[in-house]
């Protein structure tokens, strides 16, 4: 996807399609040459259609910097958008004058007016950024999001609606469903055309055709048709998760519906929520790495309030306002139910697949389907052998592997030992703008990862970019060691040893060397200096005949009584001290030690100018990595060859 617009451009002028203000920032989606995002640091009230000059600069959206997280740039692309653009100031130049604007403008207005406003905009405009965020996040921990999408069952619902007020003035059965097409059609205009409210809509127009013409096309295949037109319209599609669970869901339902046509409501509510939970259990795994087991049981509640109550009620409510006090008391109630309901969850962490696992995966439960289809239902277990084997898949990789996580401006790196023998944490990271790296990013990378405890978190030493996180790591992730450098303790480190004390998580200091299973750490520095960065742990290690150095913010002087003491000649991996400040990895040094592959953890844009020139000139001769141009790094060890992948953005 190439854009029209140059790099340089310093001013837009378009069409607004979308307009969100959120706190104090507005984002505004423009369609001048293209469609482009333009986000604004300030409140800016447009309205649909009007055509703006906005002033500030392109940017290109980044790639994800952690491996198997939420990747922008393609989510973006989905939305056929390739470029962003940061405005310094806008301009409405011209009001609104399209019939379609008017319309969609009218009713985001008149939708304003009502206590229940956030779920009118979700369920009749398909926009969910009103509804407070706690309240998704329990929606998607207790599996529910979806019924906050426009999709099948929402068009569904209008259909009926609408055939049956144009059958009280139209006889013609063709007449109502050109008409209804029409409607529906015209419907997904206004809600800016979301991925599964154009699937449902070229589902129903297909669908009455066939019916029409009276022509023998399964269902399953007239979904297949839609999915190659849409992915043919824009193949990004396919990164968008309304997109993937509307097709899968839609398309396992469609193979098994006999099943469920012949069962009582209840129970073929419970039958739709399951064949659902199965479908989309990659796609929720791959976004979320961790899957609830709840979700099919709060299902049989959720489905029937949200399209027997709360989706026509709030039709209803749109047309005749005194409904709203109704519907906002079932809301808050509903609302309620599912923050309790989240506390009480049974979500398993689960480690990501990946593509050859997912097609492994569809294919079994295809064949599972097949004979329950034919009332074998004792196939199910198939999808029960396939959760316990990926909950302990970390058991079956044979290969270990070491990552540097991209943390910004500060350290953290996670060593991974094959088949399960044990996962170590050097340190945490910490600077961020607003934030957390534990929740954004540790803990993310560590679930995707499969991982459910941390046999040892060493830190490296007390500063706040290499140990920031560390209290919200220990409170919300199994530790069962910590260990710290040689020392006084400092108030930071004071802190974390209170909270260990509380939890009963045993910890260390300047100790030596540490065994996990057959593979050893060796600590190599336990000399005590009058400042924190000399005193940083500094770690060797061999995997697999590879040689790992972590030099956490190990200066000079380090460098040197490490030189006298030991022989290291040839290290493989080099994970260079201090962010490559000048302070760390001297000429004579990195001359001893010969690294081949040199890594260094620095953020992009750091005031502090790291890396330092003279260090990469020193580091020369080896191959540099680094996380504000590379991402985060991974060194797989694989049939005693070691692999190397680059989260680059």
């Amino acid at each position: 996807q190439k854009s029209t617009y140059d790099i340089n451009t310093k001013e837009i002028k378009g069409t607004v399609v979308d307009c969100q203000i959120k706190k104090e920032k507005t984002n505004i989606t423009v369609k001048a040459k293209e469609k482009i995002l333009v986000s604004y640091n300030k409140k800016y009230k447009c309205n649909i259609g009007d055509i703006i000059k906005t002033k500030g600069k392109i940017e290109v959206p980044e790639n994800n910097r952690i491996f198997y997280q939420f990747n922008y740039k393609k989510y973006l692309l989905s939305k056929n958008i390739k470029l962003t653009f940061k405005a310094s100031k806008i301009k409405t130049i011209k009001k609104n004058k399209k019939l379609i604007y008017k319309i969609k403008n009218k009713l985001l207005n008149h939708i304003n007016n009502y206590k229940s406003k956030a779920y009118l905009n979700a369920l009749i405009m398909a926009n969910t950024q009103d509804i407070e965020e706690n309240i998704k996040e329990s929606y998607r921990n207790n599996g529910i999001s979806h019924l906050l999408a426009l999709s099948g069952m929402q068009i569904t619902i209008l259909t009926m609606i609408t055939k049956k007020a144009l059958k009280t003035i139209i006889k013609n059965k063709n007449k109502i469903n050109i008409l209804t097409i029409l409607i529906l059609i015209d419907y997904a205009s206004l809600t800016s055309l979301s991925p599964s409210i154009i699937r449902a809509t070229f589902f129903y127009t297909i669908t009455t055709i066939k019916k029409l013409f009276n022509l023998k096309i399964k269902n399953e295949y007239i979904l297949i048709l839609i999915l190659l037109l849409m992915l043919n319209y824009n193949p990004y599609y396919i990164y968008n998760l309304g997109f993937k669970l509307s097709f899968i869901i839609s398309f396992y339902l469609l193979y098994i519906g006999k099943v469920i046509k012949k069962e009582s409501y209840i129970k073929s509510t419970f039958i739709i929520s399951l064949i659902s939970f199965i479908a989309s259990a990659p796609i929720i795994i791959n976004s979320s790495f961790s899957l609830n087991y709840l979700t099919p049981l709060l299902n049989i509640y959720f489905i029937p309030l949200f399209s027997l109550i709360i989706y026509p009620l709030s039709l209803l409510t749109f047309i005749i306002k005194p409904f709203d006090k109704i519907l906002f008391k079932i809301i808050k109630t509903t609302e309620l139910i599912s923050l309790k309901m989240q506390k009480i969850n049974l979500s398993l962490s689960l480690a990501h697949f990946n593509v050859l696992e997912i097609i492994f995966y569809y294919i079994l439960i295809t064949f599972m389907f097949h004979k329950i289809k034919k009332k074998k239902n004792e196939y199910i277990i198939i999808f029960l052998l396939l959760m316990i084997i990926h909950y302990n898949i970390n058991y079956l990789i044979g290969y270990s592997k070491i990552t540097m996580i991209d943390v910004g401006q500060g350290d953290s790196i996670l060593i991974k030992y094959k088949n399960n023998k044990g996962n170590i944490l050097i340190d945490t990271g910490g600077i961020t703008n607003d934030y957390s790296v534990e929740e954004n990013i540790l803990k993310p990378y560590l679930k995707s990862e499969g991982i459910k405890t941390i046999d040892y978190l060493i830190i490296s030493h007390g500063d706040f970019d290499h140990m920031g996180e560390a209290i919200k790591l220990v409170n919300n992730f199994k530790v069962e060691k910590v260990i710290f450098n040689c020392g006084e303790f400092n108030n930071l480190e004071k802190e974390l040893i209170k909270v260990l004390d509380k939890k009963n998580i045993k910890y260390y200091s300047c100790i030596k060397e540490l065994n996990i299973d057959k593979n050893k750490l060796y600590f190599l520095q336990t000399k005590v200096y009058d400042n924190e960065n000399d005193n940083s742990n500094v770690i060797y290690t061999k995997l697999d005949e590879y040689k790992f150095m972590f030099m956490g913010d190990a200066g000079v002087t380090t460098e040197k009584e490490i030189l006298d003491k030991y022989n290291l000649p040839d290290i493989d991996v080099l994970k260079a001290g201090h962010h490559g400040s000048k302070t760390s990895s001297s000429k004579e040094f990195i001359n001893e030690i010969n690294p081949k592959y040199s890594i260094i953890s620095v953020g992009k844009h750091n005031r502090y100018g790291h890396p330092n020139k003279e260090v990469l000139k020193n580091l020369n001769n080896s191959k540099i990595y680094r996380t504000d141009i590379d991402g985060s790094i991974m060194f797989k060890i694989k049939n005693n060859k070691l692999e190397i992948e680059t989260c680059s953005p």
